[in-house]
This record gives structure tokens, C-alpha cells and sequence, in this order.
């Protein structure tokens, strides 16, 4: 019992962790264009994911924001959310999606704590994670589709802005 009691306390530590380190790290580092944060073809823009069922399970799993709403950024968008925030929106995605895929690595840590079943209470961990990380996935391509359809928009309305400002218009 008492391995157990370890193992435990070590996934704490670790959460608690990569939770700090998650919030200090700069969010420019994260880059959703490049590897390992790119889509990759299989996955046809997060399409992949819906036979897995995300989008009716991934609501009841715990989620940092409604846990820490002072510390975490709301995942709900409104209305007027700007390029910039939405930027910043799909940054936290790679951030949850790498700080899950450290802790599916730092949980094999467990085997050095409790010899006899480390292996199995890591594998568990570790899968644990995956859903986490599915959910980061399913969700940044839907941030980027929504954030080029604001940026074309602001393009627009910066052009008709032109337009207006070298034509007179409403003079």
C-alpha cells in the first residue's frame, strides 16, 4: 500500500508541476504550424477524431479552466474574440497537448517507485493522458478555421477602410 501511497504522491508532484510550468512557459514557443503541434494528414483537419466520440465525451472530463478560472484562460468564445486571443487560444492548445504528453513520459517514473506494479499504474497514467491529448487535437483545428475566417474578415473591413479613407466616401 504504502508503493502505492508514492506512486500517487509522484503523479501529484508532477501534475502539479507541469500545471506551473504550463502557465510560465512563453506561449510564442508554441508554434501550431510546425511539428510535433501540426495536424497531420490522417487526422483530415480533426475529422479523425469523431469516431473516437470526442465530442460527446470530451465535456465531462476535468478541465483546468473551470477548475482554475483565474488561473487558466475560459475555453468558451465570445463573440467579439479577436485574432490575438484566439491566437493565444490555439497556443494553450499545444501547451495542454505537449504538458499531457510530458506527463505520459514523466508517469513511467512510477516503475522506480514500486518495482512489483509501477509498470501497470504507469501504463494506466499514461493512458490517462491520451484523452487529454486527443482533445487538444480534435479542438485546434476548429480555433484555426475560426481565427482565418477572422483575420479575412478584418482584411476585408481593413480594404473597405482603405477604399473609403482614399475615396471620400461618406464625405
Amino acid at each position: 500500500m504504502r508503493f502505492f501511497i508514492r506512486c500517487i504522491l509522484y503523479f501529484a508532484f508532477i501534475g502539479a508541476f507541469s500545471f506551473v510550468l504550463g502557465r510560465l512557459l512563453p506561449k510564442r514557443l508554441f508554434d501550431w504550424e510546425r511539428p510535433p503541434f501540426r495536424l497531420f494528414a490522417w487526422e483530415r483537419e480533426g475529422a479523425a477524431y469523431n469516431v473516437l466520440g470526442v465530442r460527446r465525451w470530451k465535456e465531462k472530463l476535468p478541465d483546468m479552466s473551470r477548475i482554475f478560472p483565474k488561473l487558466m484562460p475560459s475555453k468558451r468564445l465570445p463573440r467579439d474574440m479577436t485574432p490575438e486571443n484566439l491566437e493565444l487560444m490555439i497556443r494553450e492548445t499545444c501547451v495542454a497537448e505537449w504538458i499531457h504528453g510530458l506527463l505520459c513520459i514523466a508517469g513511467f517514473g512510477c516503475v522506480f517507485i514500486w518495482k512489483r506494479w509501477g509498470w501497470v499504474i504507469s501504463v494506466v497514467y499514461f493512458l490517462c493522458n491520451v484523452p487529454f491529448i486527443i482533445i487538444q487535437r480534435y479542438n485546434r483545428p476548429k480555433l484555426i478555421r475560426i481565427l482565418q475566417r477572422r483575420r479575412a474578415k478584418e482584411s476585408v473591413n481593413e480594404k473597405c477602410d482603405n477604399f473609403e479613407l482614399q475615396h471620400g466616401a461618406g464625405s
